[in-house]
């Protein structure tokens, strides 16, 4: 398989989101089973979501894909 096809890099691209979401979740649920209100869960879910992503672009961007 050709690693620089478009289709293997949306699918990389995906799967990084993916994986961004769900630590978003986890963050957001792990706010509210601490007691934060609603909007400060969903601010720590946002940096949640934003520090998983940068972090898989960064190693994907290390690894050259």
């Amino acid at each position: 398989m050709n690693h620089g096809s478009t289709a293997f890099l949306l699918l990389v691209l995906a799967v990084a989101v993916l994986f961004a979401a769900v630590a978003a979740v986890i963050a957001f649920g792990l706010a509210r089973w601490e007691g934060a209100a609603i909007p400060a869960a969903l601010s720590r879910s946002g940096v949640a979501f934003a520090a998983a992503l940068t972090l898989c672009l960064a190693i994907l961007a290390f690894l050259g894909r």
